[in-house]
């Protein structure tokens, strides 16, 4: 890997939210705080079920008066249909960017590169469009929603170097964050399990959203037993869904992985216990990130 790399996210679309009711509409919505999303900010949210599940995560960020979601780009036309129940007489308009190019840029002088602090979440303007430090974590390096003609000359003239997909979903997996619905299950899958509590994806003093009260009770009670955690992988990779075991007992259940990488939804005590465990041929050993708080009332 170059000191500093980006990569276009062809599989990332974004999703324009404009119009006077704009951050009134989102706000009752999404899991984070849409009164702190600026040209100079991103946040990281989510789109739960009524009942606290997993729908869509995106970044959050403004340009030229409007409220942009990068998301999943395959997803877009559902969270653009989810969002529109909503809409009511809200004086919003929805749409999908397709002129918009979604980067990410990494490596060890990617920040410096775009002239952004190490910072989650700081955002500034660049060709027409806006970079900002990936608002769940910094060593993630930084998204950039450009113009789709002028996005690669843009970052090429910023002194980054276009690589692969594959190098920047290497860093992702070891640093254990999910990449949305490859990782979580719609309507299934819990916030905190995935670390949206630690990732800035979640504002515990911001009013009432779409499936508050189940979030908030699966903090504040400690009913979480299981985390996702990066883990590292010796033998063939398992594909997701594979059944991760411990001595002959399901223990979790392994997600995305790449290059003997992968996450893993696990149990928190054999998570603490970062036991080697088995998912199909392979042998799979967790590795807790820094960034992810694991305590033992978690698992009682």
């Amino acid at each position: 890997m170059a000191e500093a790399d980006f990569v276009q996210l062809e599989d990332r679309g974004v999703l324009a939210v404009s119009g006077p009711d704009r951050r009134t509409f989102l706000q009752g919505l999404v899991s984070n705080d849409v009164g702190k999303v600026s040209p100079t900010q991103a946040r990281y949210a989510a789109l739960l079920t009524a009942q606290g599940k997993y729908l869509h995560d995106f970044m959050m960020v403004e340009l030229d008066d409007a409220l942009l979601l990068d998301g999943e780009r395959a997803r877009l036309a559902d969270l653009k249909r989810r969002l529109s129940i909503y809409r009511l007489r809200a004086k919003v308009a929805l749409d999908e960017r397709p002129d918009l190019a979604v980067a990410a840029v990494f490596g060890e002088q990617a920040l410096a590169a775009l002239g952004l602090p190490a910072e989650p979440g700081v955002a500034r303007a660049l060709a027409g469009g806006v970079v900002f430090v990936d608002p769940r974590l910094a060593a993630l390096g930084a998204r950039c929603i450009l113009p789709r003609e002028a996005a690669v000359s843009a970052l090429a003239a910023s002194g980054l170097t276009e690589t692969g997909f594959e190098a920047y979903d290497r860093l992702r997996l070891s640093l254990g964050v999910a990449d949305g619905s490859r990782d979580l299950v719609l309507e299934k899958s819990i916030l905190l399990e995935a670390g949206f509590d630690e990732l800035n994806g979640v504002d515990w003093n911001k009013g009432c959203y779409i499936g508050q009260e189940l979030t908030a009770r699966t903090k504040y009670r400690g009913l979480i037993r299981r985390r996702l955690m990066p883990v590292a992988i010796s033998g063939p990779l398992p594909p997701p869904g594979t059944m991760i075991r411990a001595d002959g007992h399901e223990v979790g259940e392994m997600r995305s992985s790449r290059d003997g990488h992968g996450l893993a939804l696990l149990r928190i005590d054999i998570a603490l216990d970062a036991s080697s465990l088995t998912a199909g041929e392979a042998i799979v050993t967790p590795e807790r990130p820094r960034w992810m708080r694991l305590e033992k009332s978690d698992d009682a």
